[in-house]
């Protein structure tokens, strides 16, 4: 591939289209894309959710299926059956809305934990079990999954262990006023989305997943990143600090954001842009924290302030 930037800012360009005002939620969005990582979105109805998951789809060439979770969800509704066929004698397997290369989990947080934890070898290791069975899931396969983080009653809320499968976290946020007038003039005679366009597709997306890959990082920053997330686990106001799960998800997520901005190189600078997206939701804040009105993003700021930064003999720091 010639030009990897030129390609993903089309991507972001072309999802921009429909989704007005937003243009870094769309390009943390891009970058879980670009990581072969899974995304979590947490906000109020009507803002966009959905609208994101399907422009990423349609702006990749990638199949999309929605999954709406509720209480009486059961885990075969997500994963699929196996049926025996009387006729031949023989188990059918019958995939379920899961196997897609991109899933939208609408309010996740809504049905059982049970059908909740029907996702979690999905988004670690692209397979689902059925029945004993192994089935391989296609690539790029993401995991989109929305919730609202007002209304709490019914709900049941994501574990630790399925939070930390999300690489990123994004809130959307209610558009300013100019931007609302703005989606009300490109909705007035039909919906923006009705008339995107794929700009990629699906083996362009492993090509650039690819290239993320060998992006450079050097030691120094690997270290920084590191000292981040160690700082997660001594901090006062946490109850728990986040995994090396976490430290991966930084690296990468840098990679992508490097790629983004025409460098084949992290800086440090990178990592703390992508701090909170990609530890925020990995953090247990205490209690009594919470109490004084701490919150993560407070604590993620705290830590960035804290940590040292490398000096310059790290690749591409001023």
């Amino acid at each position: 591939m010639n030009n990897p930037q030129l390609m993903t800012q089309k991507i972001i360009d072309n999802i921009a289209n429909v989704i007005l005002g937003k243009e870094h939620e769309i390009k943390l969005s891009t970058i879980a894309l670009l990581c072969n990582g899974h995304l979590l979105i947490e906000d109020v109805p009507g803002v966009g959710k959905t609208i994101l998951a399907r422009s990423i789809a349609k702006s990749t060439g990638c199949r999309f299926s929605r999954i709406q979770f509720t209480p009486d969800l059961l885990p075969s509704d997500v994963t699929g059956v196996t049926i025996y066929k009387q006729q031949t004698g023989d188990f059918e397997f019958h995939a379920g809305p899961i196997v897609s290369e991109i899933v939208l989990a609408d309010e996740v947080n809504r049905a059982t934990p049970k059908t909740q934890s029907a996702l979690l070898e999905a988004m670690e290791e692209n397979q689902i079990t059925v029945d004993g069975n192994t089935h391989y899931l296609p690539n790029p396969f993401m995991v989109i999954a929305t919730q609202n983080p007002i209304e709490y009653e019914g709900t049941f809320p994501l574990p630790e262990a399925q939070l930390d499968r999300f690489l990123i976290h994004i809130n959307l946020g209610y558009p300013t006023p100019a931007q609302e007038i703005n989606i009300m003039d490109s909705q007035q005679s039909k919906h923006p989305i009705e008339s995107l366009a794929p700009i990629t597709s699906p083996e362009e997306i492993r090509q650039l997943q690819e290239i993320v890959k060998n992006i450079y990082i050097d030691p120094l920053v690997k270290q920084y990143i590191v000292d981040l997330v160690n700082a997660t686990r001594s901090h006062e106001n946490i109850y728990l600090g986040s995994s090396p799960r976490g430290s991966l998800a930084l690296m990468r997520s840098t990679q992508a954001y490097a790629m983004l901005d025409g460098r084949d190189f992290v800086q440090p600078d990178d990592v703390k842009i992508l701090a909170y997206p990609t530890l925020g939701h990995r953090i247990i804040v205490d209690p009594s924290a919470h109490i004084r009105g701490i919150d993560n993003a407070q604590i993620i700021d705290e830590i960035i302030g804290r940590v040292r930064v490398p000096g310059d003999r790290a690749r591409g720091s001023n």
